[in-house]
């Protein structure tokens, strides 16, 4: 089965950590030889081994936290990706001085370190060019054909047209109904269902993806599965969106979808996991937390009118109400005249210290408690306000289903897409939700924590 974009940024990192482990490495062992020659250089390098594993170590925490992984827009751009990996390898050799202050027994001989950094830096600046560079070169390895066209359909071509790293490209799409061709944004009209065989022959297709909100009723059902049957390879549109995406679309999905496709499953022994990975993360968030929570609380207090906390209603699991904490980030009479509203960008409502603890997320340590008391989960879905929750049901479909599992402190959505506070905005997190529900594992939430700690380090979609 061809990989998704999901797939393939693990399979991208993956490569990257263990060729950039290699280069580092043999860079120490390379400067190892240059010290001592080739006679002791067996014994010194293996005890240097140790140490050149937490210089690895940091290294790649670095490159992590320098959105050098999974950011395909930072890989495209080698002026970017240069100052990036420099600032990035910096950062470590500046770590790396506080380790060896803390742990002496772990400093690597300044005439070994000195010749390693200089020949790690060069190896993996230009290994980064390479591998750029051959991930672009080896082109399209799956080619798609949609039948149906609507906006998801234009929104998955937009992002496979710039995630060229997915080696995916969509050779245009036919219509059911003949009438109704046409060019389709960066989609070429190519004909009509009778045409599937000769396009396929002709364009090389690997798969066609079929939109069953455009096509229902209008295919003709035995002549799709003579092509079946001779070989042409049907999918569903819902799950190649799913697939490379990241998200479900919401405008294609029908309940059929949701009842059979894999996934949406909650097993015991995994929520069980889940519930003691929240103990454990929200005590220990608490405990170092704690002298921080409580210089904002005087803070709050001393720079506006009100209370330090603000305790909110919001809609939990199974639509169970409750309230979330929060250190006041607006001033006490913020929805007065107007009622529950959407915060927006540039917010007068905010105040100064407010803003500065939303860019922060530090408004949001003591939801730590919420984990902790069980009304919210480490991850999942953000909670919202029942009004909120009243208008959006009404207005999307499926919204309701994000209640089937405990709001998070994070979420899928939340390191995917930026801030926003709109009915758009609630349907794009929605079906960021929807995946994060279908895909619901310990594995998943150990990616959304380390991504979580990269946004706010990077300061990504805060208001």
């Amino acid at each position: 089965m061809a990989k998704g974009l999901i797939q393939t940024a693990n399979w991208r990192s993956t490569t990257l950590i263990v060729s950039e482990t290699a280069l580092i490495i043999g860079a120490v062992a390379v400067s190892v030889y240059l010290r001592v020659g080739g006679h002791a250089w067996p014994a010194v390098l293996a005890d240097m081994l140790p140490k050149a594993l937490v210089i690895t170590s940091i290294c790649q925490v670095c490159l992590y936290y320098g959105d050098l992984y999974d950011n395909p827009h930072v890989a495209r751009n080698r002026a970017e990706l240069l100052i990036r990996t420099l600032q990035a390898l910096g950062v470590t050799l500046l770590i790396l001085a506080a380790v060896y202050t803390l742990f002496p027994q772990l400093t690597v001989d300044r005439g070994v370190l000195a010749p390693a950094a200089a020949l790690a830096v060069g190896a993996v600046v230009a290994w980064r060019f390479v591998f750029g560079w051959v991930t672009v070169q080896v082109g399209p390895r799956e080619r798609l054909l949609l039948v149906g066209k609507n906006a998801s359909a234009l929104a998955l071509a937009r992002e496979l047209h710039e995630r060229t790293e997915a080696g995916v490209r969509i050779v245009g799409y036919v219509d059911p109904d003949a009438n109704d061709g046409g060019a389709m944004g960066q989609l070429d009209f190519l004909g009509t269902v009778e045409d599937i065989p000769a396009l396929v022959r002709a364009r090389g297709v690997d798969r066609v993806v079929v939109s069953l909100v455009d096509a229902r009723g209008k295919l003709p059902m035995d002549k799709l599965l003579d092509m079946k049957l001779d070989g042409v390879r049907f999918d569903h549109f819902a799950s190649v969106y799913e697939e490379y995406t990241g998200k479900i679309a919401v405008e294609n999905l029908r309940p059929s979808w949701l009842i059979f496709s894999s996934g949406f499953r909650k097993s015991h022994p995994l929520l069980a996991v889940k519930r003691g990975f929240d103990i454990g993360l929200s005590l220990v968030g608490l405990l170092l937390a704690l002298p921080m929570m409580a210089i904002i609380y005087v803070v709050v207090r001393v720079t506006s009118d009100g209370p330090a906390l603000y305790h909110q209603e919001r809609v939990g699991l199974n639509g169970r109400i409750f309230f979330v904490h929060k250190f006041r980030t607006m001033r006490l009479d913020a929805e007065a005249a107007t009622g529950p509203v959407w915060s927006s960008k540039n917010d007068v409502r905010i105040t100064a210290v407010g803003r500065v603890l939303r860019r922060t997320r530090l408004d949001e340590l003591p939801q730590l408690w919420n984990v902790l008391t069980g009304e919210m989960s480490f991850v999942g879905p953000r909670p919202e306000r029942p009004s909120f929750v009243e208008q959006l049901t009404a207005t999307i479909p499926f919204y309701g289903q994000r209640h089937v599992v405990k709001p998070g402190l994070t979420g899928w959505a939340q390191v995917r897409y930026t801030y926003g506070a709109s009915v758009e905005d609630a349907i794009e997190k929605l079906q960021y939700d929807l995946y994060y529900i279908k895909n619901l594992s310990f594995a998943l939430d150990l990616v959304i924590v380390l991504e979580t700690i990269k946004t706010v380090i990077l300061r990504r979609g805060a208001q």
